[in-house]
């Protein structure tokens, strides 16, 4: 089912002053394709789990309209919308069995008994939990928990599958698993499904489409890798990337790009001005006779390759991590560290509006 987003907008009434208005989602438009998993990303408070409430049906908007394919759902009931809603803490019935929490929204329908036992198999047999169905939830895993809610969501055939922080409970291990789960289950049953998340890594892991967002506001839509190779901004060149993007203070002059008194690169096609520039961790080659320089701190050697930590007077950060190859050989004591630059890995932004010029 495609989902179509026009102008949404919701505010709430102030808390601090009286008469004025949070503005959670701002005027968003959004086209979300059928059957692919979507993801909200950004920051706490920028709006995510407020679109995903007005998805479902528990928040109104304040303006704009939501369509399910041609359907307007603005105004349809959260139980009529078709929708499959699994929440950051489960909120599984701990005095019923896995298999009647699984059951509920089917009892809650009078679907007959029989019938509603085989689908809450099913149901359980996607998610990988169909010998667990007479335990109760003290009895399980959070990841356990985690599917339970997943099997619950999907037993009703929903036409969209909202996703709000499923995975945030859970430790680092089951979170890299059950990520792969989600994705498994969402492709085998084709729901197109929308998943909230503020972990970068879990988006760009799992989702075919993510949606960045700040303070309301939709910065990027693309794939995961698109997104990540050309962002839009210096917003959404710090916030995808671990580990994180380097920014640095630089200027265009005759064609040149300039770092400090460094000329790091040619840029030709760009006229003086003040940038920011953006460099990628993989994006920094070793080489005895490079054109950067950075002052060395130390070196994590991390098995497959190396990450050098370093300093420069012009970085905006209080480090610079560049990951290079573990077979390449550092010279030893070295208190600087010279470097070329991979042009693909550096972005440029304006110095004004961080939007991005190159």
């Amino acid at each position: 089912m495609k989902i179509t987003i026009n102008h949404l907008t919701k505010a709430f009434p102030s808390r601090n002053k009286k008469g004025s208005e949070v503005i959670a989602v701002n005027d968003m438009n959004l086209e979300i394709p059928s059957g692919k998993l979507v993801g909200l990303l950004g920051p706490s408070g920028c709006g995510k789990s407020t679109t995903l409430f007005m998805l479902s049906g528990l928040e109104s908007p304040t303006r704009g309209n939501i369509l399910f394919d041609d359907q307007d759902v603005t105004t349809l009931a959260a139980e009529r919308r078709g929708i499959g809603l699994v929440f950051q803490n489960y909120a599984l019935y701990p005095h019923m069995t896995v298999e009647q929490n699984i059951m509920f929204p089917l009892t809650n329908m009078r679907m007959p008994k029989d019938e509603a036992k085989a689908r809450a198999l099913d149901a359980a047999k996607l998610v990988q939990i169909e010998d667990l169905m007479a335990r109760k939830p003290s009895e399980l895993s959070g990841g356990q928990q985690q599917r339970v809610a997943i099997a619950r969501a999907l037993v009703k055939m929903p036409n969209v599958l909202l996703l709000d922080e499923p995975l945030s409970n859970l430790d680092a291990r089951l979170r890299l698993q059950t990520r792969e789960e989600i994705k498994r289950i969402q492709r085998e049953t084709g729901i197109t499904t929308v998943f909230v998340t503020h972990d970068q890594e879990e988006a760009m892991s799992i989702c075919d489409i993510m949606v960045v967002m700040k303070l309301g506001v939709i910065q990027q839509v693309g794939d995961p890798q698109g997104i990540y190779d050309d962002p839009s901004n210096l917003f959404v060149a710090n916030f995808l990337g671990t580990p994180p993007i380097n920014i640095f203070k630089g200027r265009i002059s005759n064609g040149q790009l300039y770092i400090g008194s460094e000329a790091v690169l040619e840029r030709p096609d760009l006229a003086d001005q003040e940038v920011l520039v953006g460099i990628r961790p993989e994006g920094f080659i070793y080489d005895e006779n490079g054109k950067f320089t950075l002052d060395l701190d130390h070196i994590e050697v991390m098995g497959r390759d190396k990450t050098v930590v370093s300093t420069h007077a012009e970085s905006t950060k209080p480090t610079v991590r560049s990951i290079i190859d573990s077979d390449v050989k550092l010279p030893a004591d070295a208190k600087q560290l010279t470097f070329n630059l991979k042009p693909n890995k550096v972005h440029l932004f304006n110095a004004e509006t961080e939007e991005r010029i190159y």
